[in-house]
């Protein structure tokens, strides 16, 4: 399955959904107010992380309703809001939410300089779907997932305007709508006979790149691996992960094996963002593991999607893979998505003393494959 019904399919309608989406993240990123279309309402949104007094004011405004506080089920979790059964909880904006306080629920690394916050009564009825999609295009701006909306009469013709399905539909066209932008040849430690090749998506946005290795044949399972973007890991060297090891030892076995594909997604974070990805470092100094920083933030723990991977195998002629991974979601993923995973490859590394926990983490809440080998060699338990 490569498209739904709700994906556009002539390339004009694709790319205006793209930038319509694009500009109103953009807004959202600038601190700035932008438009959300539901059918006939109309809602003014802005991003709770970066919300001034006077953004307040002019949302206020605009305001033909009850402003409201839009978060995810996680976040309302974490600030002991009664849950409502729904991914999407809103409180109604009182008098004494200020934009400080917003800002504050919004972060959780300020969690425990504001501990008496509260208590918050959720709102149980005529939750818009403009809600979720507003708390969305956060995570397209790679913000903290909560919005400030309203409904009005009066939107600003000088606000950027998006619809609730654009916002939906966003991730589906962006991967489907990918295409080779250019290659060269690279040769890599471990790999020396690689050529790399962008696949941009068709808003402009950051390149996926997919590193392929001699010439491996398009009619056999290929040895691939789905590696996302890891700043700190990949180029720095942290030591917080294990990806840096993942990518460099996955291109050097690629090489030995005499060819496959490696995917480079930009998808940092699991798919929250670097800025995200380090306020939840934050809160892992603070003694949560990786998924509950990921939750305390407002965010599912992986927030990542694998359709893009899927239409870069196909692109590349790939159909049938033998995945590296120690992540089963991403075998199942994969699988749903049309492609073939024939053989799931093991692919582990020794841990060391500052990624122990990050690791058993993943194999004792998220189900990764791991065994004794992710220990170090000192043969820590």
């Amino acid at each position: 399955m490569t498209h739904s019904s709700s994906v556009p399919y002539d390339i004009d309608s694709r790319q205006n959904l793209l930038r319509r989406v694009d500009l109103a993240g953009r807004a959202l990123r600038r601190g700035r107010m932008a438009i959300i279309r539901q059918d006939e309402r109309v809602f003014v949104v802005h991003a709770a992380e970066n919300i001034t007094g006077d953004g307040l004011t002019n949302l206020k405004q605009h305001a033909a309703d009850s402003p409201m506080v839009a978060m995810t089920a996680q976040r309302a979790a974490v600030l002991r809001i009664s849950p409502t059964g729904e991914k999407t909880v809103c409180l109604s904006l009182a008098e004494h939410f200020n934009s400080r306080l917003i800002r504050s629920l919004a972060d959780p690394t300020q969690d425990f300089s504001n501990p008496v916050r509260g208590p918050f009564i959720p709102l149980t009825a005529d939750i818009p779907a403009a809600a979720e999609a507003a708390i969305q295009l956060c995570k397209h701006a790679q913000l903290l997932p909560m919005a400030v909306l309203t409904e009005t009469t009066t939107p600003s013709r000088e606000l950027p305007e998006v619809s609730v399905d654009d916002i939906m539909a966003f991730d589906e066209v962006a991967a489907v709508s990918l295409s080779r932008v250019s290659s060269a040849r690279v040769p890599l430690d471990g790999a020396e006979d690689s050529r790399l090749i962008a696949f941009r998506p068709m808003d402009g946005g950051v390149e996926h790149l997919a590193i392929v290795i001699g010439d491996p044949p398009r009619d056999e399972p290929v040895l691939a691996r789905l590696h996302s973007e890891c700043f700190t890991g990949d180029l720095l060297g942290s030591l917080k992960c294990d990806c840096g090891q993942q990518l460099r030892g996955a291109i050097e076995e690629i090489g030995q094996a005499g060819g496959g594909v490696l995917l480079y997604l930009a998808q940092e974070g699991r798919g929250i963002g670097l800025i995200n990805k380090l306020r939840a470092y934050r809160l892992q100094d603070d003694g949560f593991d990786t998924i509950e920083a990921n939750e305390r933030l407002g965010f599912e723990p992986d927030e990542r999607l694998f359709l893009s991977a899927a239409e870069m195998l196909r692109n590349l002629g790939f159909e049938k893979v033998r995945l590296m991974t120690n992540n089963p979601d991403k075998v199942a993923s994969l699988r749903e998505l049309g492609i073939d995973v024939v053989e799931r490859v093991q692919h582990e590394f020794p841990s060391n003393a500052h990624n122990e926990l990050y690791l058993a983490t993943k194999a004792k809440r998220s189900g990764h494959y791991l065994t004794a080998s992710s220990k170090t060699a000192e043969g820590k338990s």
